[in-house]
């Protein structure tokens, strides 16, 4: 299993069923040294997070399998990519940014 460190869309569980055919129920943690901004696409205007020193993002961290990881990427697209990042528990995660 793989840990997601989620923050808008993803952890909205009717997203979550439609991504991976299933809902995950998250555990709140921080994602410190980030703030959390907006992007503008062609779909409307979503979250991403952006390195920042001093700044912290609250959000859910999904249990997932390498394969509903896999589908996650094709819903970000290439707008975000997905990185390593610890969190304030000291849990090591993919966040995407």
């Amino acid at each position: 299993m793989e840990y997601l460190f989620v923050y808008g869309t993803l952890q909205d569980p009717s997203v979550q069923q439609r991504i991976m055919g299933r809902t995950v129920v998250g555990t709140p943690d921080v994602l410190e040294g980030f703030y959390k901004s907006s992007m503008s696409m062609p779909e409307g205007i979503y979250p991403v997070v952006i390195p920042r020193h001093g700044h912290e993002v609250s959000g859910q961290v999904l249990e997932v399998t390498i394969e509903e990881l896999l589908k996650m990427d094709v819903y970000e697209t290439t707008a975000y990519r997905r990185i390593r990042v610890p969190l304030r528990s000291g849990r090591e995660t993919w966040v995407y940014a």
